[in-house]
């Protein structure tokens, strides 16, 4: 099944072989906010502003994350509420990151060789903000030049991004939180 599943995120489909699609980055606080709010105002709901907030620093204003956590906030709020709290954001978190996880998350994963995996791992072994490549390559033993050609196939992939000369992120948010759920114990000598 895991194969299927990397396969799929592999492959393109006929559309998208024909037309461009812009990127989408994170949206700004206000502009999550107006995401989440508007589709449940139809429906005479609203979230709660700290309900927002809480979706929001979770979700860092991903859009697709952004969606999931406002599904699950909608479905764990009684059907007769008329306001989506923060208590059911923040109970949204479990079942949005478990569906993260089978699917989002395993699709990326599943793309990544052992190698890229020992990179990635290192980079999450770190912390969220961006790190300096030189630090993962001392966290994985190795010299800068040597995980070099790792660093360009990562970004290449879309796994992660230079926001500054020398530095490395994720490109999407919670990527590191997965990879340490996934290798509890990083080992630059292990394969994954």
């Amino acid at each position: 099944m895991s194969q299927l599943v990397g396969k799929a995120g592999n492959s393109k489909s006929y559309a998208e072989r024909l037309f461009s699609y812009p990127i989408v980055g994170a949206f700004a606080k206000e502009d999550a906010r107006i995401a989440l709010q508007i589709p449940v105002e139809e429906l005479g709901v609203s979230f709660s502003s700290d309900a927002l907030d809480e979706i929001y620093n979770t979700t860092k204003g991903y859009p697709y994350f952004l969606q999931e956590w406002g599904y699950h906030a909608w479905n764990i709020a009684a059907n007769d509420v008329s306001t989506i709290t923060a208590d059911d954001a923040k109970n949204a978190s479990a079942l949005s990151i478990a569906n993260l996880d089978k699917n989002f998350f395993r699709v990326r994963f599943d793309r990544l060789t052992p190698n890229e995996r020992k990179y990635v791992r290192a980079l999450a072994e770190l912390g969220r903000k961006p790190q300096r490549s030189g630090d993962i390559a001392n966290k994985l033993g190795k010299a800068v030049e040597q995980v070099a050609p790792l660093r360009a196939q990562l970004i290449n992939k879309g796994m992660i991004y230079s926001p500054a000369h020398g530095d490395i992120a994720f490109t999407v948010p919670l990527f590191e939180e997965f990879l340490i759920r996934e290798i509890p114990v990083f080992s630059a000598k292990d394969t994954y």
